[in-house]
């Protein structure tokens, strides 16, 4: 269930925190810099969150929340494999450049100061991502070959596994943000498409 309520002021700390762990990094943020920026007293900020690990792992827990919500579920209503793939290359480079939406960017970015207990818990989440890309990538090269036989041709075998095309393709959009400019030439509208053609001409020719 994502957090959508404006006045939910665990929220608003937790939009505050992925701010500030983006840009100073999660190290060189302090609990007393996450209270300073919302005008908080450490004992109110306590009060909702004992530590900075419970911070982050909350921040990077939303963030697999916002994927599912807007890449996964709508996805639910797209039958044909290779435009649930075309589908999914858009949500996903849509949520990764949100300005408002800095979780993504955190967990991208700052998964390794977690606590084993709780990374294994972000990990788990982020494989269940990767098996479905997975699984959707087979699916996208199944129906290639099925095309193949119904046009009289003996379809090869992929030269590009379904895993490593995944690997490739979240490699690719989760690298976004470290080069992405708002004033830059690359803009959604253009990434989307050539990132498409990558996958599907590419990868998938």
């Amino acid at each position: 269930m994502s957090r959508e309520n404006p006045l939910d002021p665990k929220q608003e700390i937790l939009r505050t925190a992925a701010r500030l762990f983006q840009q100073r990094g999660y190290d060189a943020t302090s609990m007393n810099d996450v209270a300073t920026a919302l005008k908080l007293s450490k004992g109110g900020l306590y009060h909702h969150f004992q530590s900075k690990d419970e911070i982050l792992f909350e921040i990077m827990n939303h963030a697999m929340e916002i994927t599912q919500d807007r890449v996964l579920t709508p996805l639910r209503l797209v039958a044909d494999p290779e435009e649930r793939l075309r589908t999914l290359i858009r949500l996903h480079i849509e949520v990764v450049l949100s300005p408002r939406d800095r979780e993504i960017t955190v967990m991208l970015h700052e998964n390794h100061p977690l606590p084993p207990s709780l990374r294994k818990r972000i990990n788990t989440r982020k494989k269940e991502y990767i098996h479905f890309v997975e699984k959707l990538m087979a699916e996208v090269q199944e129906q290639a070959q099925k095309r193949e036989r119904a046009g009289g041709g003996s379809p090869a075998k992929p030269r590009v596994s379904a895993r490593a095309a995944a690997f490739a393709l979240l490699g690719m959009i989760n690298w976004i943000y470290q080069w992405y400019k708002p004033e830059g030439d690359l803009q959604a509208h253009n990434l989307i498409p050539q990132f498409t053609d990558l996958i599907l001409r590419g990868i998938f020719a």
